[in-house]
């Protein structure tokens, strides 16, 4: 054995034997961590064995069963590998959840264990108490910003482009009999501003000269309302020819109106001339791209003939616009006109506006248009897990009843009978889109609201299908139809609306029966649907109370398609839909069935006897039409829907849209326009028809009535929170945590209060103003310019911040407010304690292929967090440092050294 010391003895030099020690003393300082459970020398426990003990209502986070192997070591250890070993249960569980093969009954269990697992770690880590780290479920920021947005007050209005090329080149826009009102409100006083172009004689109508005369009149009756004009640039696009990209050179510029008022000015605006319109949802293309259509029908007034105007694609005579709707609409299945024009849609969401983010997966919206196709609000429904939209109704007060499915949360704290079973639902809103009352009703079993109407004395209606027995009535086996009537009552004048259930039936067959439509003319309730395979009319009376008895049945045979609209006209009972029985029981033929499946409309008495007064109109071609929804309108039938598809068709391959108005009598088509959409894909979903709501504002982009320049700044309208909806505040370094409940009056400025009380002032939150002015929600341009506001929440200076943590699966108000869960307060700097976050949604599922693969991804980094964590608590060496240059001396030894052993190796 070589002697170290002898051998640097005879050149001079020294042997520390301390030197000697220094890997051992890395080594010893190394394990001072314990072995974590991801380590390589650690056997990982079995998946199969996770999810059996997950599934058999083990605990997720157990510090107990957390292995250590350094007694010294702190209490954090545990804490993160138990943390970790509870994730790993949760990615066992995702894993198989990914597996081919699993049933149905296997994946509603792994999701509710999921679920269950989530929120065990989220109320752990809420109370978990570590020392050298922070961990947070959520993540870890200086500042926070609620992604929902409540609107700004704007007297700013934009239209859609109306004029394309120099705003010095006449705009055919202005052609023709131009002449509207601008009225002009105050506080003291309304002014009307008459505009007629044909004041301006022989001058060009160009946009400069047109604008020139308008704000002259303005200006003349000394109103500080302006109209001005903005610029559109243009810019290349990319289309597809042939599968390969191709870029079109950018056009000309497009020009739009703007509306520039005042704070003490309300503006509006009128034309005598008006006639009625009819809006057309569609789906356009194949990017699953929604549109609006208007169209001005020959029917009320006669105003100037609707012209396309600049950047609208596949224009038809008589169609007044086109405007795409905002992105993250699903489909929208239902459609009604307000009295002063405007449009509200219920749609189906996958994705809030950008100030509005939606709290489950997949929500309703009602989204309210003005006559120019602009968006004046949208109004989440609040959803914690799926909502669906089906049916939509008005009444004369400007009241609109919206129904549907719900799975999960809606109300705070009620989950259904069942929480992951839809259930019906059927919410009423103000005039304003603010909630008045919700119901929800369901059996055990799936149950679903398809339609819905006012009734007398405010009572609202609603048909649909179940597979349970509804409360108050008897299942008749497999999917039922039924009907069920809700009346309000009000305890006093500043009480809140209940709405009560005021009777139910429910129908059908040992089969599968449904309601598809329902109507209501004073004391009498009509539905129709598929029963058993057949078209079935049912007729109620209505007591004083509302409770529905059925009087009358009649089978109108075999189906073989389904139903679209009911009404009722003159006291006659209209039926709409699709089929392709040629031989429906429904008495005289106006048209023969066409072949394929055809459109029909048909006409009955209002007892439902057969009566020679019954006609039957077949409506079609050769291939395959659809009635996608139907209108009735003074007797008239307004239906949409595609148009002679080829039989067998693909799903990509062409279709034609078709809008036509029949004198439901006799048969005749007195109005009807065809036409193709994007990549030529039309396909209509529904209709409605405002009277007089047609007019050469349109032209101008322009809306009917005044412009509301102010939206609601609750909360509970300007986003998708629900009264009782809450999330927790607890301090950065432990302690009991806060609620924070939203109630029915809350705004920006309040909750900002409470969140402050809540974090006992260590947190500071200020209103913050979007800096750029926001007028379009993706391509949809928005009523006015105003922007948005949002909570800006800090640390106080001095402070180490708190964390925020969502409130309960179903009341959670955080991703109503678009805020992250998490801690919140300084993340660097001399002293801060390192934080990190697991950015765990507790939204997260197991529901289809894609939730469990964005499930997984976010596990496999949440786990990581975990990882650095542990890194972070690594303990510095003990070893002293050196730096700086060698010594000479030392330099020397070590030379010499090295020819020693040089020389004993030969």
């Amino acid at each position: 054995m070589i002697n170290n010391s002898y051998v640097l003895g005879l050149f001079g030099g020294t042997y520390d034997s301390s030197s000697a020690l220094t890997n051992a003393a890395l080594g010893q300082a190394a394990k001072k961590q314990p072995t974590p459970p991801w380590s390589t020398s650690v056997a990982p426990p079995k998946a199969d064995a996770m999810v059996r003990a997950a599934l058999g209502g083990r605990r997720f986070i157990n510090e107990d069963a957390a292995q250590l192997d350094v007694k010294s070591a702190s209490a954090d250890y545990r804490k993160l590998f138990a943390l970790y070993q509870g994730l790993d249960t949760l990615t066992a569980l995702t894993n198989r959840a990914g597996t081919k093969g699993v049933s149905s009954l296997e994946m509603a269990q792994l999701n509710k264990r999921f679920t269950a697992g989530l929120s065990e770690i989220g109320t752990w880590l809420s109370s978990a108490d570590f020392d050298g780290v922070r961990m947070a479920q959520g993540v870890a920021a200086s500042i926070s910003k609620t992604g929902a947005g409540v609107p700004r007050d704007s007297a700013v209005s934009v239209t859609a482009p109306i004029h394309e090329g120099s705003p010095d080149t006449v705009s055919s826009a202005f052609a023709g009999d131009v002449a509207f009102d601008i009225t002009i409100r105050t506080t003291l006083e309304t002014k009307t501003v008459a505009v007629d172009l044909t004041d301006m004689g022989a001058t060009p109508r160009t946009l400069t000269a047109v604008l020139d005369h308008i704000n002259g009149k303005l200006e003349a009756a000394g109103v500080a309302t302006r109209i001005g004009r903005e610029q559109v640039k243009a810019e290349p696009k990319t289309v597809t020819v042939n599968g390969k990209p191709v870029t079109l050179p950018a056009g000309s510029d497009k020009w739009a109106l703007v509306v520039r008022g005042d704070s003490t000015e309300t503006v509006g605006f009128a034309a005598a001339a008006r006639a009625d319109a009819v809006y057309v949802v569609q789906g356009a293309g194949t990017a699953g791209g929604h549109q609006l259509l208007k169209f001005q029908s020959d029917t009320g007034g006669a105003p100037p003939a609707a012209v396309a105007r600049p950047g609208e694609t596949h224009w038809v005579e008589g169609r007044a616009g086109q405007t795409a709707l905002p992105p993250g609409v699903e489909t929208v299945r239902a459609s009604a006109a307000g009295s002063d024009g405007s449009l509200w849609l219920v749609a189906d969401v996958d994705a809030g506006p950008a100030n509005q983010p939606i709290k489950g997966q997949k929500d309703v919206a009602l989204i309210k248009l003005d006559s120019a196709g602009r968006v004046v609000s949208t109004r989440a429904l609040g959803a914690a897990s799926t909502a669906s939209g089906y049916a939509i109704a008005i009444d004369a007060n400007g009241r609109v009843a919206v129904a549907g499915s719900v799975t999960g949360a809606l109300e705070s704290g009620k989950s259904g009978e069942l929480a992951a079973v839809a259930d019906s639902f059927v919410t009423v809103f103000d005039a304003d889109g603010a909630e008045v009352w919700t119901q929800r009703r369901g059996a055990r079993a799936a149950d679903e609201a398809t339609s819905v109407s006012f009734g007398p004395n405010g009572t609202v209606y609603v048909g649909g299908r179940s597979q349970g027995s509804i409360p108050g009535a008897v299942g008749q086996g497999g999917w039922d139809g039924y009907v069920q009537a809700f009346s309000e009552s009000q305890a006093h004048i500043f009480a809140p609306v209940v709405a009560t259930a005021a009777g139910v039936a429910q129908f059908g067959t040992a089969a599968e029966d449904g309601v598809g439509a329902i109507a209501v003319d004073g004391a009498n309730l009509y539905s129709a649907g598929v029963e058993d395979g057949r078209f079935v009319v049912r007729h109620f009376t209505l007591d004083g109370a509302g409770k529905p008895t059925l009087t009358a049945t009649r089978d109108l045979g075999q189906a073989s398609g389904e139903i679209a609209g009911l009404s009722v006209s003159g006291g006659r009972v209209i039926l709409t839909g699709t089929t392709r029985n040629d031989a429906l029981d429904i008495g005289a033929v106006n048209t023969a069935h066409h072949g394929g499946t055809d459109a029909f409309v048909a006409v009955m008495e209002g007892d439902l006897t057969a009566s020679a007064n019954d006609r039957l109109t077949y409506v079609g071609a050769a291939g395959d039409d659809t009635a996608a929804d139907v209108k009735v309108v003074g007797g008239k039938v307004w239906v949409s829907g595609v148009s002679d598809r080829a039989l067998g068709a693909k799903d990509t391959d062409p279709t034609q849209a078709y809008l036509a108005r029949l004198d439901a009598d006799t048969g005749a088509v007195e109005w009807r326009r065809d036409w193709q959409g994007n990549s030529e894909q039309a396909v209509p979903l529904t209709l409605a028809v405002a009277a007089n709501g047609a007019s050469v504002l349109d032209r101008l982009g322009l809306p009917q009535g005044e412009i509301d320049q102010s939206q609601s700044k609750l909360l509970t309208v300007a986003t998708s929170v629900r009264t009782g909806d809450r999330f927790y505040i607890s301090p950065a370094d432990g302690g009991r945590r806060i609620a924070v409940t939203l109630d029915a009056r809350d705004t920006l400025q309040t909750l900002a209060r409470k969140i402050e009380q809540a974090s006992n002032r260590k947190l500071k939150v200020t209103i913050a103003t979007d800096s750029g002015v926001a007028g379009k929600q993706g391509d949809t341009p928005l009523a006015v310019m105003g922007g948005f506001q949002r909570l800006s929440i800090t640390a106080r200076d001095g402070k180490t911040g708190a964390i925020l943590t969502a409130g309960e699966p179903g009341r959670d108000a955080l991703a109503g407010l678009g805020l992250s869960q998490g801690y919140v307060g300084p993340t660097s700097g001399d002293g801060t304690l390192r934080t990190f976050g697991l950015d765990l949604p507790r939204n997260l599922t197991l529901n289809d292929a894609t939730a469990v693969k964005a499930s997984g991804e976010r596990l496999q980094a949440a786990m990581k967090a975990v990882r650095d964590a542990y890194r972070a608590l690594a303990p510095a060496t003990t070893l002293p440092g050196a730096g700086g240059p060698v010594p000479a001396y030392l330099t020397a030894q070590l030379a010499n050294y090295q020819a020693a052993l040089a020389r004993l190796g030969g």
